[in-house]
């Protein structure tokens, strides 16, 4: 009986932590779509890679991960160009296309 409550415990943990990747991510994609509508580009692939993730403290101090997205685009239909997302806990840090920054949300 035992081993079947740790077993379901481990198996919640995984589980909610797979739903907060998921939710991280479509997160990443929604304000990549935003930033190159935005920017007048096209995303290409539609959608975010993930591309790594590491602990770190918000403005208020408190600890989170902040997950680092990439996603290409083209701004003239023939490059393809590499933008990037970065998500500190559920929020968007920091957008970026190219050489320069879109939008950069900190809460």
């Amino acid at each position: 009986m035992e081993e079947a409550l740790w077993f379901a415990l481990v198996f919640g943990a995984l589980a909610l932590l797979w739903r907060i990747n998921v939710d991280a991510r479509a997160t990443a994609n929604e304000a990549a779509h935003a930033a190159c509508a935005e920017a007048g580009v096209q995303l290409l692939d539609g959608t975010v890679v993930f591309r790594s993730w590491r602990f770190a403290r918000g403005a208020d101090d408190r600890m989170a991960f902040r997950r680092n997205y990439v996603f290409d685009y083209s701004d003239d239909g023939v490059s393809r160009r590499q933008g990037f997302v970065i998500l500190r806990g559920r929020d968007v840090e920091l957008i970026g296309l190219g050489p320069t920054l879109v939008q950069t949300t900190v809460h």
